[in-house]
């Protein structure tokens, strides 16, 4: 029985939910399953003592992000994918977004078709129209980022600021990405604000800042179990200081802040810091943060300054055998890696021989698929 109603799949237009013929407990056993054989070697203790129950996701409505394409024809503009088959797909009734990003999907598809600009179309290379990108936060504000091929079109889409503010109010920032090359990735260098400054993302804890580029956890609810589980990781051993290497907008460190404790946030992107060290002042919280490569913070920093636990939120290719030897030689003594990738997460325990898991825990951050979210609290033995 499939895990949800889908008109898309059921049809074959959408196979971006690989999982949706398989009911959803039976999606997390198999994803559960996956890990625990992964992470068995490395456990410091009974599967019974050591894995925590799954965190699980809502079936619909749990997206707060949508990465539209772009398709059809002017005036006859689609918002969704372009399968397989070359066949344009309307996804503004996607089961999994939340109303709140399909109802923006249906009004930012109509303002488009008032604009009379065309799409883009990759097989011809010629129109405007690439993407559009729609994130909501906690309190129904939204981020919309019209990813367009040229500045005339940027142009043309600025001209028609108050339309789409009438049409859309509750849009809190807008802005225009200029993606001229034609090629497969889903955003420019270059980009416009036509309104707003960033979007404000309210959690149980802490306040996020998302700028425009900035990365954050496709499903809210799931997001913030796994901030509250590292939290408590880092309450439960009472550490003096903290790192937060790949740090992002700053949710573990910011999550992770208490009186009398040392937090740092290191991450690669600078706009993504700024927005870090904005969250921080708002909350008055004494966490730093730094713009710098992870790996090359670490093992330039001195030995002095290391801290008692460390953080890594890597992206899915894991942190690597360079910063896996250095927190390896290190005397650091406790470890938190939160991984979207159990593969890599092996790989890099297995080369930090030095470790074992004491507690993990499996977030299911992308329901109906196999991407899987896992947290695990880790010791030095020996």
């Amino acid at each position: 029985m499939p895990a949800i109603d889908c008109a898309h799949f059921q049809a074959n237009r959408c196979g971006s939910c690989t999982l949706l013929n398989i009911a959803y407990p039976q999606q997390v056993e198999q994803k559960s399953e996956l890990c625990r054989e992964l992470l068995e070697p490395f456990l410091g203790g009974s599967a019974s003592t050591v894995w925590l129950p799954p965190a699980l996701s809502k079936t619909t409505g749990f997206r707060n992000r949508a990465k539209f394409v772009v398709a059809g024809s002017r005036k006859q503009v689609t918002l969704g994918i372009v399968n397989s088959s070359g066949l344009a797909v309307d996804l503004t009734d996607c089961p999994i977004q939340s109303d709140t990003i399909n109802n923006a999907g249906i009004k930012l598809r109509d303002f488009l078709n008032k604009t009379g600009l065309a799409p883009y179309s990759v097989a011809k290379k010629q129109g405007e129209l690439k993407f559009v990108h729609v994130t909501e936060a906690t309190t129904g504000k939204l981020l919309v980022r019209f990813v367009v091929r040229s500045a005339k079109a940027g142009q043309q889409l600025a001209a028609q600021t108050r339309l789409l503010q009438r049409e859309l109010p509750q849009i809190e920032t807008c802005t225009v990405n200029i993606l001229p090359e034609h090629k497969a990735v889903l955003e420019g260098e270059t980009e416009y604000v036509l309104w707003g400054s960033g979007l404000t993302m309210p959690l149980a804890r802490v306040t996020l800042n998302l700028l425009p580029q900035s990365f954050f956890q496709t499903n809210t609810v799931i997001a913030q179990q796994l901030y509250q589980q590292v939290a408590d990781w880092v309450a439960e051993r009472s550490p003096a200081s903290v790192w937060d290497l790949y740090c992002g907008v700053g949710g573990f460190a910011l999550h992770c802040a208490a009186p009398g404790r040392r937090v740092l946030g290191v991450e690669l992107s600078e706009a993504a810091i700024y927005a870090a060290k904005k969250s921080a002042r708002a909350a008055k919280a004494r966490v730093g943060f730094v713009a710098a490569d992870a790996t090359a913070f670490a093992l330039n920093a001195p030995v002095a300054e290391h801290p008692e636990l460390l953080i890594v939120n890597p992206p899915r290719r894991g942190i690597g055998e360079e910063l896996c030897d250095w927190i390896a030689g290190s005397n650091i003594q406790q470890l938190v890696y939160s991984s979207c990738n159990p593969k890599s997460l092996a790989t890099d325990l297995a080369r930090m021989g030095c470790f074992r898991v004491v507690r993990a825990r499996l977030f299911d951050m992308f329901a109906h698929t196999k991407h899987v979210e896992c947290a695990v609290l880790l010791e030095r033995v020996g």
